[in-house]
């Protein structure tokens, strides 16, 4: 039986030996981090696509960023072709590339790093994490460790704006679950759910932390006491 040639894991993706001596090469011919190199692949395989070819004109694997970015459109209700799908998250790997650059690629950084993705995009795409791990050289198993520790990020797409509603017992003898009834009617999602426009995530929580104001809603970051349905939609309205 033939011996099954050795592959090495580089940012998410596994490369055999000839692809990852490829893009070496490529690598020390262009002056460039491995990263750059990627991100000049993926350019030219959103280029090649719209001169309505199928097959990536790349001797190494770029399929793995490319599956994600149209994974990632279908998810998001934004059925788009390859070339498309692959120049946005070109794009927003750029965007990545910047507030890495801002961290000066520092390890240590990790976190803030993550924070700043969180905050521009309200979650962390699974491309922008293998984006981290092959600037700053961390695991990518360690980003998701991270990542599913903090509660602060998430792994799924949220809203701009997200809108948590109170259970506590203060609040359940007040009447939230009329507050929770009257807000899922007016967003027309259920709690845990993201509408199809991306602008509204609805949560429920424990404890707000503000019993004596119940039954409580909280709106990126505000406080709403005893909120009529009317409240409500116009609450709901006045987010952009």
């Amino acid at each position: 039986m033939p011996k099954e040639k050795s592959k090495s894991k580089f940012v998410g993706m596994r490369l055999s030996e000839e692809q990852n001596q490829a893009l070496s090469r490529l690598q020390k011919d262009s002056k460039r981090s491995k990263s750059d190199v990627l991100l000049r692949g993926l350019e030219l395989l959103g280029e090649y696509y719209s001169l309505g070819l199928d097959k990536p004109p790349l001797n190494f694997d770029l399929k793995s960023l490319e599956s994600e970015a149209m994974h990632l459109a279908e998810a998001l209700k934004q059925i788009q072709d390859k070339k498309q799908a692959v120049r946005q998250m070109v794009q927003e790997l750029a965007e990545v590339d910047k507030i890495l650059d801002k961290h000066h690629g520092q390890k240590s950084a990790l976190i803030q790093v993550l924070l700043d993705i969180q905050a521009q995009n309200h979650w962390l795409p699974k491309p922008a994490l293998i984006w981290v791990s092959e600037r700053l050289d961390v695991p990518l198993s360690w980003i998701y460790h991270i990542a599913t520790f903090y509660k602060a990020f998430s792994l799924v797409p949220q809203g701009r704006h997200v809108i948590q509603v109170c259970l506590g017992t203060a609040c359940q003898v007040r009447g939230t679950r009329r507050l929770l009834d009257n807000v899922v009617s007016v967003l027309g999602i259920e709690p845990g759910q993201t509408d199809a426009e991306q602008k509204f995530t609805l949560t429920t929580v424990n404890c707000l932390g503000c019993c004596a104001l119940g039954p409580v809603m909280k709106v990126d970051g505000q406080y709403y006491s005893k909120p009529g349905i009317q409240d409500i939609e116009k609450i709901a309205a006045s987010c952009d």
